[in-house]
């Protein structure tokens, strides 16, 4: 299929990008395409909905003021590599490691950072409440991104730890999320975070409302968390 798609989406989201780009993300998708009949990647196979559901919903953070930035960043709960490597894709300024907790998918990532020629990224086989406790790993990132399927109070206590003072936490949200926030505030708090702003964009070909959470980290998440593996999920911080 062509990929007008993903080019004329680019364009609307007013974001730069040459036919380097454009070859690494059509590569992506097919590398993408390949492994999913091995290992359940995404439920997603369509060339049109990856290039707009995966790879342009991916990139919404990225704007004319962070396009070029040199940032370390992590995606937490990565899968099958969203967002983190579309971001990394336009922007190759950043030092990008990507964490999951199914070896196979990991295994996956490196394949796709060998085909796309993808430099500066640390892959993670593991779980987020045991890396957010190690001291390689804590409080070390100017960003932390997750996709990943949580309710926002369970994600922070995931990601924060991972923030440097400064930094932020990037949670991809649906439009519905104003329950979520509030229900989520305190833990925030707890966490060593402050909302700071909701990016609302809407994703090109679609009628998607996508909202990002932006959480800066104010100050030093306390040594208690995150808690043991398990823990945040099943007993969620209010």
């Amino acid at each position: 299929m062509s990929d007008s798609i993903l080019i004329e989406g680019l364009k609307e989201l007013n974001l730069p990008f040459n036919k380097e780009n454009i070859d690494k993300f059509n590569k992506y998708k097919d590398v993408l395409k390949d492994w999913n009949q091995k290992i359940n990647i995404t439920s997603i196979e369509n060339d049109e909905e990856i290039y707009v559901k995966h790879f342009l919903d991916s990139i919404v953070l990225l704007d004319k003021n962070n396009i070029y930035e040199e940032k370390k960043i992590i995606d937490v709960g990565t899968g099958g590599g969203f967002p983190g490597i579309p971001l990394k894709i336009l922007n190759n300024n950043y030092k990008l490691t990507l964490l999951d907790s199914l070896r196979k998918r990991i295994d996956f990532l490196q394949i796709v950072a060998n085909e796309l020629n993808l430099e500066d990224i640390i892959f993670i086989h593991g779980r987020a409440e045991d890396f957010g406790q190690n001291i390689d790993y804590r409080e070390q990132y100017d960003i932390c991104v997750s996709r990943a399927v949580a309710s926002l109070n369970i994600l922070c206590e995931y990601c924060l730890p991972f923030v440097k003072v400064g930094g932020y936490f990037a949670a991809y949200k649906s439009e519905s999320i104003s329950e979520e926030i509030t229900n989520s505030k305190n833990a925030i708090t707890k966490l060593g975070g402050r909302i700071n702003n909701i990016k609302e964009v809407k994703i090109p070909n679609t009628n998607i409302i996508r909202k990002i959470i932006i959480i800066e980290k104010v100050e030093k998440t306390k040594e208690i968390y995150p808690r043991k593996a398990g823990k945040p999920s099943k007993d969620p911080l209010v």
